[in-house]
């Protein structure tokens, strides 16, 4: 498989104000290797001008290959992360929320797993590295961490941040996996399944984070938190003995890329 298109998965809901600035963002990003983008935006019934904005964006910006997609009830996040997953048509691709929190510039250092052939799935992790981090709520990141290591006890992973917005998959291999949460458990249904794939590889790589207030615009809450509880254990145990019957004949390493597209030296010199 040769690795030419990453498909970018941005779901939006009530961002008029923010949705041309992360597009200007992701337009400005220089993949490696000359991997292009398709960005593919759903619209999940937006109360505010968030279709008129990307729309007179993408007029404004014909050189940059969008779709749009919009849901006509809101559904919730997850519902519009399903709706573009099955559109994307990049071998591998990514999530992006629609407001400023996560840095697109950072892409490359998500691919480089990826194109160093040592990866199948690589998160984004806003506990790790010296990337810059907006100082905010002292219990949502108590929380963050308490879900990443409840999610880590059933899934034998160690990972740092598993509510992370930026996940990079292997488009096909994301395509076949039946996904069901449509609102923010979608991030520890996706981690349960994703951890339970044949010989799968996940990597972290430490990002920046510039988060928002409520008043800025965050959308996620204290009930988010315990449905979040409530799929981490709903998909790791009462679903268990589904995946070895869903995932038969299946393997992470059908996905992979035929060969490394950049040597080691080339691409840590690039990024």
């Amino acid at each position: 498989m040769k690795f030419t298109t990453l498909s970018i998965i941005i779901p939006a809901y009530n961002e008029e104000a923010t949705i041309h600035m992360i597009l200007d963002r992701v337009k400005a990003v220089e993949l490696v290797q000359d991997i292009q983008k398709e960005v593919i935006i759903v619209n999940d019934c937006s109360k505010d001008d968030t279709k008129g904005a990307i729309h007179r964006y993408m007029q404004a910006n014909p050189d940059l290959s969008m779709k749009y997609y919009e849901h006509e009830v809101n559904k919730g996040k997850g519902a519009a992360l399903h709706t573009g997953i099955s559109k994307a048509r990049g071998e591998y691709l990514i999530i992006q929320d629609a407001d400023l929190e996560y840095d697109p510039a950072e892409y490359n250092d998500l691919l480089k797993p990826i194109l160093m052939g040592a990866a199948d799935v690589v998160y984004g992790s806003r506990f790790m590295g010296s990337n810059p981090h907006r100082i905010l709520f002292y219990w949502h990141s108590i929380g963050n961490k308490f879900l990443t290591s409840l999610s880590n006890m059933f899934t034998n992973l160690n990972l740092t941040d598993m509510e992370t917005c930026y996940k990079l998959f292997n488009t096909k291999m994301i395509q076949s996996i039946h996904l069901k949460e449509q609102r923010f458990g979608f991030e520890p249904e996706v981690t349960a399944k994703i951890a339970r794939v044949p010989k799968i590889r996940i990597y972290e790589v430490g990002i920046s984070y510039y988060g928002r207030t409520y008043e800025e615009g965050k959308k996620i809450g204290w009930r988010d938190g315990f449905r979040a509880i409530y799929c981490i254990i709903k998909y790791n145990v009462f679903k268990r003995r589904a995946y070895k019957k869903a995932y038969e004949g299946m393997s992470a390493a059908d996905y992979r890329l035929d060969a490394l597209q950049l040597q080691t030296t080339e691409l840590t010199n690039s990024i």
